[in-house]
This record gives structure tokens, sequence and C-alpha cells, in this order.
């Protein structure tokens, strides 16, 4: 008897929707599993997956384009709108010669700060009207939907032109005081750098390039923040300090000092998150947060990055975040365990001092 894979990815999202699940795991020998608040979950009352499952699922999530490139590039990134009440941003790849998929629950609702347990202080970022602000951590921490608060804050409070380039787009915008202009990589333009480069003719306000994946891509970037724009993107990167540095090494050793005065010049500032299990259940973020001021900018042309933890931590009174004492606050306010702190801390002996 034919399986109904639509109907059998309709119940799987239902149960991710209802458990408060934030991605679903779809492999070969492997019962469905959901990740909720950070953890594994196989659904046990679910046979494991054949190749042909996992096959089949596929051909409900692809069109039959993207069912063509998968097959020709061997991995695809995708979005799917699930009864326009959640969208998921989705990978397809091939693992010992079968079809393995992740899926990421984006929320129809843009939450604020407040609701993510995000600083005030982002709210100065999104005032804005030019400049380069970075959101960095690693996957599946936060950083896209602490993006969209900011976007939404710029959106709910002043007119400007708002284009997003994304690949694929996750979340979807009510046109509000902005108009917001979203272009999804394949669907709406080649790539990146083809839809990067007519940004300087649209007459663009604010800029949100869903990941800085190339030199183009950075230098694209870079220059629209030097020009008038204010720019957003993400990087997967630990901390201030690696962002800017893999940044400029992205550039040949010929175009580094360039760059390096573009950045110190345009740089906003670089928010660095990690999603931290709570001890009452769900997700809380720690944070990292640079802002660049001018001793910031002259370590930056200086070649001095290295000396940019050391500023955050000295410069609480500037607004500017330090990590552990992020992580520290979050213990003695009973949100998340020792061991957790310690576990997401990039400088375990510096935090033991501070809990």
């Amino acid at each position: 008897m034919a399986v109904d894979y639509q109907k059998e990815l309709d119940e799987l999202m239902e149960y991710i929707i209802k458990e408060g699940g934030s991605d679903l795991h779809l492999s070969e020998g492997h019962q469905p599993t959901i990740r909720v608040s950070g953890f594994l979950v196989p659904l046990v009352n679910k046979p494991k997956l054949t190749a042909n499952d996992t096959a089949g699922f596929l051909t409900i999530l692809l069109s039959a384009q993207d069912s063509e490139l998968f097959l020709r590039e061997k991995e695809i990134d995708f979005s799917y709108n699930y009864k326009n009440e959640v969208r998921f941003r989705g990978n397809g790849f091939f693992q010992q010669k079968s079809v393995s998929i992740v899926l990421r629950l984006i929320p129809k609702k843009i939450k604020n700060f407040v609701e993510l347990n995000l600083p005030p202080i982002l709210e100065t970022f999104a005032q804005k009207h030019q400049g380069f602000f970075l959101v960095v951590g690693p996957i599946g921490h936060g950083k896209t939907t602490t993006l969209a608060a900011m976007i939404e804050y710029i959106n709910s409070t002043r007119a400007e032109h708002i284009l997003t380039i994304e690949d694929p787009i996750e979340y979807v915008y009510e046109q509000k005081m902005s108009i917001v202009d979203q272009r999804e990589v394949r669907l709406d333009t080649r790539d990146f750098h083809r839809a990067l480069g007519s940004v300087f003719r649209e007459d663009v306000n604010v800029l949100l390039i869903g990941e800085m994946r190339d030199i183009d891509t950075i230098s694209t970037a870079v220059t629209a923040a030097e020009t008038g724009h204010l720019v957003f993107s993400t990087l997967h990167t630990n901390n201030a300090a690696q962002t800017i540095d893999r940044i400029i090494d992205t550039f040949p050793s010929g175009q580094q000092d360039q760059i390096r005065v573009q950045l110190a010049g345009s740089l906003c500032a670089i928010f660095s998150q990690r999603l931290i299990p709570r001890i009452s259940g769900g997700l809380v973020p720690a944070y990292e947060l640079l802002i660049n001021n001018n001793a910031v900018s002259n370590l930056i042309r200086e070649k001095r990055s290295h000396e940019i933890d050391t500023v955050i931590e000295t410069s609480l009174e500037l607004g500017m975040i330090d990590m552990n004492r992020s992580l520290a606050e979050l213990v003695r306010n009973g949100e998340i365990t020792t061991e957790n702190a310690l576990l997401y801390s990039v400088n375990p002996k510096a935090l033991e001092r501070l809990i």
C-alpha cells in the first residue's frame, strides 16, 4: 500500500508545532526526530524511515525545478510554507546514497526584543541609518531570529526601503511603515553576488544579507555600509574578535589593509549569542556585544584584534556586554546551571571567578 507522504509530513509538522520543537530530522534507519529545548527526541511511536521514505518526503518539499537541482548538486537549501501558519527552512542532502532532510521551524510571528530576552540596547542599532551590524554564533543559536526582531523594529517604526537577500527566505515580513522586499536566491535572483550588485540601483535604506558566504558578499556588504546603507548580516563565528579576523582573512593579503580601514569605519557592532538550556525549560540567550568606538576602530586598523576581548570586558559602562558576565548573571538569577554556563563559555576559568 502506497504511503501518503503529504499526510505523514503534515502530522510531523503538527507535532513539532505542538511540542514547541525547533527542528525535524528525517534520515534513513532512524525514527523521525525533533529537537526540543536543544535536545533531540526520537518519535518512538513512528517506524524507522527507509530510503524510499526520505526520498518521498523530499518530493513533497521540493518543486520539480529544485528536485532537478538537488539531484545534480547532491544538496539543497529550501523553504516550505505549511498551511500559511509557519515556515520551515530546510536542507536536503545525500548520505551513504540515501536522502536526509533537516527542517528548522520559523514561527510566523516575529518576536520582539523583550519576548526574546535580548538586551534593550539592540534597539539603538536598529535606529541607525548607516553602518554594518553583525550577529554571530554557531548554527542553531538564534541569529536569524535576532535579526528578524531588528528588521521588524525598523519596519514598525519608520518608513524605509528594506531589502532582504536570503537562501532561502525565512521570516516573512508584513508591510508596515516600511516597504519590505524579500529576494530568495534561485527563485528571485540567480545568486547572492548578482542580487547584491543590484542593491545600489534599488534605492535601498536597510539591507539584510542572510549570510556572508564569500569575499564578494563581504566586500559588497562593507561597501554598502560605507555608502549610506544600514546593513545586517550573520557569520558562523564564536565571538567579536574572531569575526573581525575571519572577515579580514577572507581577503588576499594585498587587500587586507584596505578592508581593515573600511571595516573600522563602517562597523556599528557585533552581537554574539548562544541559546542555553533553561532550568525551567526552553532556551535563554547569553550574549556578547562589541560596540565600535574610537578605541575599537583603532584596534581593527592596527591589527590588534586580540585586544578586543579586554576592551569588551572593561567597557560595561559604554554598553558593551561580556559573554562571561552574561552567563554569570543567568546563573545568579537561577536561569541556567553552572555546568551549562561553563560548557558554553569560551573562557571557563575566567567565568569561574565571576560565579
